[in-house]
C-alpha cells in the first residue's frame, strides 16, 4: 500500500469512526428510553436495566452500522473535494476510481460486522434477553422483590409484601398479596409458601393463610381459610418484537420452515449486503464542487438509507405473504442496487483530461 493509499485509509476510517460514535450514542439513548418505558410498563424487571441494554444494543447494530458506514464514507470523501485535495489527485492523474481501494479497506471489517451481528449475534443476544427476562419472571428476587418492602406486580394490577426469601427467591414466609382482577379485589396472607411454573403461567403455593375477595363498597366479600392455596399471578405484558429474531440463522431454512421463516433468512442475507452497496453508492454521491454546501449530501444519504431499508422490510413481509416468489428472495432490490453503484462509480470513476494545447493540437 502507497503512502497516499495509507493517507486516504486513515481520513476514511476517521470519519467512519466519527460517525459511528455519534450515531451508537444516539441511538443508545433511544433503547434506553424504550426499555425503561417496558420496565415501568412491567414487561422488563428492573434489575435487568443493564444487562438487557447491552443486549439490546447488539440486536440493533445491524441498522446502526450501514447508516453511519455510508455517512461517514460520504463525509470522508466530500472533505477531500472540499478541501480541493481532489483537485491535486487529478493533477496527478488520479481518479475518484483510486479511492475504491481505500474505501473498501475501510468498508470491509464493517460489512463483515454488520454479517456477523445480523447472522449469529443478534439472534443470540435476542434469544439470551427473551430467557433472561422469562428467569425473572421464575424469581422473586430476580424481579426486584425485597423482603420486608412492598412491590407493585407486573402492570399495575396489585402488591405483594414477604417477610422472607429464600436464597434463590421462589420460597418465601409471611406473604401478603392484594390484586385487581376487573372491580374485585383479592387480599391473601400466609405463613409461608413458594412460587412456581405450570403451563406457562406463575403460581404461588400458599400455606396457612386467609384470603378475602370481594367488591369495594358491597356486602358480598368472602373470608377463607386455608392449609394450602394455589394463586396464579398476573402475567406480564406481552413482550416485543418478533419471534423469528432470536432464532438461529440455520433454522430459518429447515424443511419445516416456514415462509416468514425463510422470509427472514434472505433479509439477514440482504442486510450486510445493502450495507456493501451504501459502501459503494458513498464514492460517486461524494463528488461535489469545492464551495458547495457541507451537508447537503447527507440528506440524500439519509433518504437513500431509508428507503432501501423500508424496501428491505416490505419485501421481507412480501415474501412472508406469499406476494412474491421465494426463489426472488430479496435480489431483486439488491442487484439492481449493486449495478446501479458499479455503473456511477465507472461513469464518475476517470480523472478529468487537461485540455490540449494549440502546439499539442496541430502536432
Amino acid at each position: 500500500m502507497t503512502t497516499l493509499q495509507r493517507y486516504l485509509v486513515r481520513q476514511l476510517a476517521a470519519s467512519t469512526g466519527a460517525t459511528l460514535v455519534v450515531l451508537l450514542l444516539v441511538s443508545l439513548g433511544g433503547v434506553f428510553a424504550d426499555l425503561v418505558s417496558e420496565i415501568a410498563r412491567g414487561r422488563v424487571p428492573a434489575p435487568l436495566l443493564l444487562s438487557q441494554l447491552g443486549l439490546r444494543i447488539v440486536v440493533f447494530l445491524p441498522m446502526v452500522l450501514p447508516l453511519g458506514l455510508f455517512i461517514g464514507l460520504i463525509m470522508g470523501v466530500g472533505r477531500l473535494y472540499r478541501d480541493s485535495e481532489m483537485a491535486a489527485l487529478f493533477a496527478l492523474g488520479q481518479g475518484p476510481r483510486q479511492l475504491l481501494g481505500p474505501l473498501l479497506v475501510v468498508a470491509v471489517p464493517v460489512v463483515a460486522l454488520v454479517a456477523l451481528c445480523v447472522l449469529w449475534l443478534g439472534p443470540l443476544a435476542e434469544r439470551t434477553a427473551r430467557a433472561a427476562v422469562n428467569e425473572a419472571n421464575r424469581s422473586f428476587l430476580v424481579a426486584g422483590l425485597e423482603a420486608g418492602r412492598f412491590m407493585a406486580l407486573p402492570g399495575g394490577h396489585g402488591v405483594v409484601f414477604v417477610g422472607g426469601l429464600s436464597p434463590d427467591g421462589r420460597e418465601f414466609t409471611r406473604l401478603f398479596v392484594q390484586m385487581r382482577r376487573g372491580e374485585r379485589v383479592d387480599v391473601i396472607t400466609a405463613v409461608e409458601g413458594e412460587m412456581f411454573i405450570d403451563g406457562g403461567g406463575r403460581f404461588l403455593r400458599l400455606r396457612d393463610g386467609f384470603r378475602v375477595e370481594g367488591q369495594p363498597g358491597q356486602r358480598d366479600f368472602r373470608l377463607q381459610r386455608f392449609e394450602v392455596n394455589e394463586v396464579r399471578l398476573p402475567d406480564p405484558e406481552a413482550g416485543r418484537g418478533d419471534p423469528l429474531a432470536g432464532r438461529p440463522t440455520l433454522a430459518l431454512v429447515t424443511p419445516t420452515a416456514t415462509p416468514r421463516a425463510r422470509a427472514e433468512f434472505h433479509y439477514r442475507i440482504a442486510v450486510p449486503v445493502f450495507a456493501l452497496v451504501l459502501a459503494l453508492l458513498a464514492l460517486p454521491l461524494a463528488r461535489s464542487p469545492p464551495r458547495q454546501a457541507r451537508y447537503g449530501r447527507l440528506i440524500l444519504a439519509v433518504l437513500a438509507y431509508a428507503f432501501g431499508m423500508n424496501l428491505l422490510v416490505l419485501g421481507k413481509a412480501w415474501l412472508g405473504s406469499g406476494q412474491i416468489p421465494m426463489l426472488l428472495g430479496l435480489w431483486w432490490l439488491l442487484l439492481p442496487a449493486l449495478a446501479a453503484a458499479a455503473w456511477l462509480i465507472a461513469r464518475d470513476g476517470e480523472p478529468p483530461r487537461r485540455p490540449a494545447t494549440p502546439r499539442e493540437a496541430r502536432a
